[in-house]
């Protein structure tokens, strides 16, 4: 299970905020001490959380979907280890590292650079791979008209050539302490401007591209990346010799940090590990597609193309919106032509009877379809409002008889009475009995009349709407 997680900061940190505005991590964390939150407590809970970028590497949605290099690496190492990510979603350094060190998350899982105030408080995972830092500039006036050769006599090439350009990077990052390090090399000042923390290095490869500011930094592969996007940009000069990038985590946490070193080192021996990096780092079709969606958090503004049509129907049935469409990408990941093997169809995967029955002529059509499908949510909440007063119950109840049929859930309903059990509550209650209708004792019991019932498959069902529920509400009002 996949659980967000957002953290603000009230006025009384006032203090802390303005110590997280400092370009580094020693003066913020010198007197601070990490908590004492291992892997065995860890396994306790239940739950690892992490933090994440709204980066198209990091953590973003597409057509519905979370993806993300980083977001499917940690789900992969949640999910091989029994336990349920929690994402905190954070683009400033200092208050990861601070949340990190206070205990309000496990990982802080983007690309960080080994450097030497933030060794002294964390500890590295084994390095995903090395990565050059790239000078970002944009392509001379009147590129499109040029010949290669006269391109790059007006593109910075060297270094040395930095001397006296404004170039602006992160406030915090590693790219930082790289320029200032290199003014020293160089022996020339490079006009360093510190960007809020909140920016991610993305966004200023925009600010590039779309001539707002002249030069930033970026590592290799996001510059690459932002090439792809962007055919105005030049990625080709370095500024530094390859490093190291991996994950960290508090320096106590020796257990998880074991844990993490062991498995990163099995999961890059397997071919899925290049097939995920390939996914974001090397597949320029792939990047070109997200970039031109409107269905993208990076560049979009929408889950799908069916936005206002769920909007307007999960009105009608004083629905979050986002429930809903967390509900109709579970069904069929927003596909209106989708259809089952027992002939469910369409958007919120109805079969031809109970599509005619709530008004669909034709179940294909995407407006019909979320139309039946909702008066048929209306329906189940108004049989269930009846017996459950509580809203968020009640919510259960319907998503479980949308999946299953109604009759199995009353079924559980009829097993949790016999048995002693509170037959409006959900969880280890109904939900418990719908569990076990998969087992003769239960499904042959007197009081059930729909018998067999695969009752992983509602439990489940719902678990998977309200992740992406959850998920929805990270990134959209």
């Amino acid at each position: 299970m996949l659980i967000i997680t957002l953290f603000f900061w009230s006025c009384s940190d006032k203090k802390e905020r303005q110590l997280a505005s400092s370009d580094r991590l020693d003066s913020l964390f010198f007197d601070s001490t990490s908590v004492d939150f291992d892997l065995d407590k860890i396994r306790k809970r239940g739950s690892v959380r992490v933090i994440l970028e709204n980066t198209s590497t990091g953590y973003f949605l597409y057509k519905g979907r979370a993806m993300g290099f980083h977001y499917e690496l940690a789900k992969q190492f949640c999910d091989e280890n029994n336990l349920d990510m929690e994402i905190v979603l954070e683009n400033d350094f200092n208050r990861s590292f601070q949340m990190l060190l206070h205990g309000e998350a496990d990982i802080i899982a983007h690309s960080l650079t080994k450097m030497k105030d933030r060794l002294e408080i964390v500890n590295f995972v084994n390095p995903h791979y090395e990565v050059k830092q790239m000078l970002i500039q944009h392509l001379p006036e009147g590129w499109e008209k040029m010949k290669k050769h006269e391109i790059e006599d007006k593109l910075i090439k060297s270094p040395s050539e930095l001397i006296g350009k404004k170039i602006h990077v992160k406030k915090g990052s590693s790219y930082l302490t790289r320029l200032q390090n290199l003014s020293e090399e160089i022996g020339g000042n490079i006009i360093i401007v510190e960007k809020d923390g909140d920016i991610t290095t993305e966004e200023l490869i925009v600010m590039v591209a779309e001539k707002e500011i002249e030069y930033t930094v970026a590592d290799e592969d996001l510059a690459n990346v932002g090439a792809t996007y962007f055919n105005n940009i030049d990625v080709k000069t370095p500024v530094s010799l390859p490093t190291q990038v991996s994950w960290v985590v508090r320096k106590n946490a020796e257990g998880l940090l074991a844990e993490l070193n062991s498995w990163m080192a099995a999961m890059q021996r397997k071919p899925d590990f290049n097939v995920l990096f390939n996914r974001y780092y090397d597949d320029p079709k792939g990047f070109r597609k997200r970039a031109q969606s409107d269905y993208s958090t990076i560049t979009g503004s929408n889950i799908s193309p069916y936005d206002d049509l769920i909007k307007k129907y999960a009105m009608d049935i004083q629905w979050d919106w986002r429930l809903l469409a967390a509900l109709i990408y579970q069904e069929s990941q927003f596909n209106p032509k989708e259809e089952s093997w027992v002939g469910a169809q369409g958007l919120m995967q109805l079969v031809p009877g109970t599509a005619a029955e709530f008004g669909a002529k034709n179940i294909l059509d995407p407006e019909q379809n979320i139309k039946a499908g909702t008066r048929y949510l209306q329906w189940l909440q108004d049989y269930w409002k009846k017996h459950i007063d509580d809203a968020s119950v009640l919510e259960k109840f319907v998503l479980a008889s949308y999946n299953s049929g109604q009759g199995h859930v009353l079924d559980a309903v009829r097993l949790a009475e016999k048995y002693g059990k509170n037959p409006e509550k959900w969880e280890d209650s109904v939900e418990f009995y719908l569990l076990q209708k998969s087992k003769p004792k239960y499904y042959k019991d007197p009081v059930v009349s729909s018998g067999y019932c695969r009752g992983s498959e509602p439990v489940n069902y719902i678990k998977s709407i309200y992740t992406q529920f959850d998920i929805y509400t990270q990134f959209f009002n």
